[in-house]
């Protein structure tokens, strides 16, 4: 690594619009206690990194019944995804970012 200069790479969120538009049973239920989490427009990786504090926030939640059922595959991915971005192996953490949306797509049917 250079002395003063670094390479970093990032996961930010290209929903074509906002998590709101895409997402909108999910972002309603965030909205619902953290309206300013949807309004900063989250990566699903980044909600996936901050899965444990959610399950905690929306204690009691239908939300929380929801991402619970869902939770170590969240976590699992994001693990994964996370050591391919470190190992610099882009192409896997990419393919491993599609299974990501096909849960939240899951978690997204299964709210009302």
């Amino acid at each position: 690594m250079s002395k003063y200069m670094q390479i970093s790479v990032s996961v930010k969120p290209h929903y074509g619009g906002e998590l709101e538009k895409t997402y909108p049973r999910l972002a309603r239920h965030l909205g619902y206690l953290n309206a300013a989490l949807v309004q900063r427009n989250p990566s699903l990786y980044e909600l996936a990194a901050g899965l444990d504090k959610l399950l905690y926030a929306f204690e009691g939640t239908t939300l929380r019944e929801v991402l619970l059922r869902h939770r170590e595959k969240l976590k699992s991915l994001h693990e994964n995804i996370e050591g391919n971005i470190a190992n610099w192996n882009l192409s896997q953490a990419d393919r491993l970012l599609y299974k990501l949306e096909d849960i939240f797509d899951e978690i997204e049917t299964e709210l009302s």
